[in-house]
């Protein structure tokens, strides 16, 4: 299609870096409609003919009309503003934030961009900070209702501190206001409002960097740092534009880099591996090559230990990755096994001197069977950098990844050979080399690798099964079916669970038009269904999606993703309420084996199986091993949620249970002592859980009591007879299964006719009062919401991470 003479056929763009620049009036046309959803600013640029050549793309971008008469676009490399942290560029201060962290820092190619939900949560908060500052203006000026407009001049200083009433102001509060003003204007009032207000809005637009004076508009020009690309003198807003690619790179810093670590402090999301944190990265916004700074202000959050051993270990893999890439380049196809393993050797055994056979002798064989022409000839086979790769050591190699992760990452390697970094972050090597596997597309031989033996190498060249290529890329959205999943999933927060489990199942349907039987998204959605299911009662048909979605999980994700390491623990779940016990304790040992090699022992998630294995084990008795396992989850409760926590009382509480059941009460009043004191300072003395854990301290006090009379009538000599068996009574299914809800986060709610008698009452008092519009819908979906629970006997989930925010990437928006 495009086999015409280049020169000749590129109609719009440049070939040479911005000399010769051309434009077609078609392409603006069509790239506009492309740029106004980028947020790409039309921009003209100078050529050497020292004509303005208007573009609506970076000038990198070529178009090419084809033969088959479609226009074509190629090199889209700066389709979105550069970052300008990672450029260094003459006489251009960038803010005290940045220089507080060491930027700019030079990056080894000039094409460092800032990513598409960068940009699109830069313009959002910027549209939010302009109809705050309106509204406040507006409101000044319906309170004084003198026209005068009010001057504030340090609004970025306010915007900054958060201090003034306009980032106090709730968002929809400030919509509304500015709606009414804009109505009364077009409604034709008078001309002085008109006027002011036209003076307000001005003002909001200056105040957030706007491009043009009298309405938002935030948009980018890619090429304002492009080197070799001169701008037209003419251009008034230059320096605005500027301004804002400077802005949205701080934003970058000052704003995303802090909300993801607070992300992880609320455990809304808990990154389990490379993959899953890099997702969580880049759903900020976030690029991977800011990792070495986000692993240093991880460093700073003792709670955030686990995030912050991933982070080191992504620092450390990504940058064996970059040395990787160079160490095969003109590596000839016959060594290739052999200088993989002794990479590998290098990189991850304890051997501190790895040898490794140069396959000449193969070479020497070949040759010798040829006909005399070829020999004069160098076969393509030939072994040509054999010795340079054969000198690689452990030494060497991690003296490189050293300097790596510093002039890439900006981050500070200590250890200086594997052991001593493994010692350093307490991971396991295997938990390493998936990682290393993972980025590379190296496939190995499944068997058990020998890291520690000093004298033995860990990997030899049979060991290396394959390399496969790793591509990059974006996965498109069937955007109807996660509209539908997105609307389900607030259908169900507002606890009308029959309209979500309709909607989810309509998005199901529709991705399984768009995408066919396999895909991640379709077992997100059959995870999501059977939930749904689970909550409304239907135990079996919640089991039968699960095992679906865990089977497609299996396919799509890979056995060992993180992914699937939930959807077995809710299988498990499901299958314990259809009283398959044995069943469901293989699952939960499955995925607590998958997860201590995707992560290793310390991460929340290790805790919330723990507490599943221990429980079910109580359930049937298995009193010892039970009481292991919940003892590591209440200290892992402890170290990620701290000590004042809901699930740490829960925790308490289930240990507790277990070694009342052991007939060992004293430790268990200690532990059930800690519950009640959590609950009574975070509940309040009047709550049911403090009362239900009160009760149980008296239970467990009478019981020790009773024990303690009897051992004493024994040391007395008054009773011959032996110590009585402890009367144990086994927990019922029934009471185990509410508290596995619980643990998974599932709570049922009860509600009686007369709760719903008062609320109504309460809603119409209210009404009397005249609430805002918006305040009564609120509550009338309420009503709603639990008149259809109390009818259904059904249930609302509450404060379940997985029924609110499911884990998939794709979703993590809503």
């Amino acid at each position: 299609i495009l086999e015409r003479e280049q020169e000749q056929s590129v109609v719009y763009g440049s070939i040479d870096f911005g000399k010769t620049v051309v434009t077609h009036a078609k392409y603006l046309d069509l790239l506009q409609k492309a740029g106004n959803q980028l947020k790409i600013l039309p921009h003209k640029v100078v050529n050497d003919k020292q004509e303005d050549v208007e573009l609506c793309s970076s000038v990198e971008c070529k178009g090419i009309i084809g033969n088959d008469g479609r226009h074509y676009i190629l090199d889209l490399l700066r389709t979105f503003p550069p970052d300008v942290n990672f450029l260094k560029i003459e006489g251009m201060e960038l803010s005290k934030e940045a220089q507080a962290l060491g930027f700019p820092i030079e990056h080894k190619h000039k094409l460092s961009c800032l990513r598409q939900e960068l940009i699109d949560a830069f313009v959002e908060s910027r549209y939010m900070m302009f109809i705050k500052y309106a509204a406040v203006q507006l409101q000044q000026l319906g309170l004084k209702k003198q026209m005068e407009p009010v001057k504030q001049i340090e609004v970025k200083k306010e915007k900054e501190e958060g201090a003034e009433k306009e980032s106090e102001m709730e968002e929809d509060e400030a919509k509304r206001i500015v709606e009414s003003m804009t109505d009364s204007i077009t409604s034709g009032e008078k001309k002085e409002v008109e006027d002011s207000t036209k003076q307000i809005v001005k003002k909001a637009a200056l105040a957030v960097g706007s491009l043009k004076e009298t309405e938002f508009d935030i948009r980018f020009n890619p090429d304002v740092f492009s080197p070799g690309v001169i701008h037209p003198k003419d251009n008034l807003n230059f320096k605005k534009e500027c301004q804002l690619v400077q802005d949205a790179a701080d934003f970058l810093i000052t704003v995303q880099i802090p909300a993801f670590i607070r992300d992880c402090l609320d455990h809304s999301t808990a990154p389990m591996d490379g993959a899953t944190l890099a997702d969580a990265i880049h759903n900020r916004g976030i690029n991977m090559r800011y990792l070495g700074k986000i692993t240093e202000m991880l460093g700073k959050v003792p709670q955030l230990e686990y995030v912050y051993v991933i982070a080191v270990s992504e620092v450390v893999m990504r940058s064996a990755k970059h040395l990787f890439t160079l160490f095969l380049q003109g590596m000839d196809m016959l060594s290739l096994s052999c200088s993989i393993s002794h990479f590998l050797n290098c990189l991850l055994s304890s051997c501190p001197t790895p040898s490794c056979t140069v396959p000449d002798q193969i070479h020497k064989k070949r040759s010798r069977n040829r006909s005399k022409k070829t020999t004069s000839k160098t076969s393509p086979l030939t072994p040509t950098d054999s010795v340079e790769w054969a000198n690689l050591s452990p030494k060497s190699l991690w003296a490189q990844i050293k300097t790596e992760a510093k002039s890439y990452f900006d981050w500070n390697l200590t250890a200086d050979s594997i052991d001593a970094f493994v010692e350093l972050i307490n991971l396991n090597k295997i938990t390493l080399l998936r990682s290393f596997c993972q980025k590379t597309g190296v496939q190995i031989m499944l068997r058990e690798y020998q890291f520690d033996n000093k004298t033995v190498q860990s990997f030899s060249e049979e060991d290396i099964v394959n390399m496969y290529p790793i591509v990059k890329h974006i996965n498109p959205r069937a955007t109807d079916a996660y509209n539908f999943y997105t609307t389900g999933q607030s259908k169900i927060q507002q606890g009308f669970l029959k309209d979500g489990y309709e909607l989810i199942s309509e998005a199901l349907n529709l991705l399984n038009n768009v995408y066919g039987a396999m895909h991640p998204e379709i077992a997100q959605c059959l995870r999501m269904l059977a939930r749904l299911n689970y909550i409304m009662g239907d135990h079996m048909e919640a089991m039968s999606c699960q095992q679906k979605a865990v089977l497609m999980s299996e396919r799509v994700n890979g056995i060992d993703h993180p992914y699937t390491i939930t959807e077995y623990t809710h299988l498990a779940l499901y299958c314990f309420a259809n009283t398959q016990v044995s069943t469901a304790l293989k699952l939960l040992y499955r995925a607590r084996y998958l997860a201590l090699l995707v992560t290793g022992e310390n991460h929340p998630e290790l805790a919330l199986i723990d507490s599943n294995i221990g429980l079910i084990l109580h359930a049937v008795g298995e009193y010892d091993i039970s009481l292991r396992f919940l003892e590591k989850a209440l200290q892992l409760n402890l170290t990620y949620h701290g000590p004042k926590s809901l699930k740490v009382a829960v925790s308490y509480h289930l240990v507790a249970r277990t070694q009342s059941c052991m007939g060992d009460f004293r430790s268990a009043l200690t532990n059930e002592k800690e519950t009640f004191t959590i609950y009574k300072t975070q509940l309040g003395e009047e709550h049911d859980k403090t009362k239900e854990s009160g009760e149980c301290l008296r239970h467990l006090t009478q019981q020790a009591v009773v024990l303690q009379k009897k051992m004493n009538d024994i040391y007395q000599g008054k009773t011959k007879a032996g110590l009585p068996p402890i009367q144990i009574q086994p927990p019922s299914m029934g009471s185990v299964l509410d508290m596995l809800n619980i643990i998974n986060g599932i709570l049922f709610v009860q509600i009686s006719q007369q709760d719903i008698e008062n609320f109504k009452k309460e809603y119409e008092m209210r009404q009397k009062d005249g609430p805002s519009p918006k305040k009564a819908e609120i509550e009338g979906d309420t009503t709603k919401a639990l008149k259809m629970d109390s009818e259904e006997k059904s249930c609302s989930p509450e404060g379940s991470p997985e029924v609110e925010s499911s884990q998939s990437p794709a979703v993590e928006a809503s």
